[in-house]
């Protein structure tokens, strides 16, 4: 199972550099200071947490249980929620519900649940 969060940590830091380059070449002629800014903060989310995808693969198959998989998972659908919100809003002004603190807390969650997982002991 630690592959796949290599796997989908590895994606979304790919398609954050892409969208940090999109962002700075094209980002100035097509978007409002505001919204541009919406963009950065959501490509530093998804890069910020592409990166923890990779350490809860490494972790995962270092430590075994159920709490890294659970903050793998917690990072997932924060990152989706939190940064398609964002990207929607800032590139279309498409609102689409409380989904971007819904995606926050989430986030926050996988830390938590990340730090657990290295607190709690392990069952041999």
């Amino acid at each position: 199972m630690h592959r796949l969060w290599l796997t989908l940590g590895a994606l979304p830091g790919f398609g954050a550099v892409l969208a940090s380059a999109l962002a700075a070449h094209a980002g100035p002629r097509v978007l409002d200071p505001m919204r541009l800014d919406m963009v950065d903060r959501a490509i530093t989310m998804q890069g910020w947490h592409a990166l923890a995808l990779l350490a809860v693969a490494l972790w995962a198959e270092r430590r075994g249980g159920i709490l890294p998989h659970l903050a793998g998972a917690a990072f997932v659908l924060g990152m989706l929620l939190f940064c398609l919100s964002v990207y929607a809003v800032a590139l279309r002004g498409w609102h689409i519900g409380p989904t971007a603190p819904a995606g926050g807390m989430l986030l926050m969650l996988g830390w938590l649940l990340m730090a657990l997982s290295a607190l709690w002991p392990r069952r041999a």
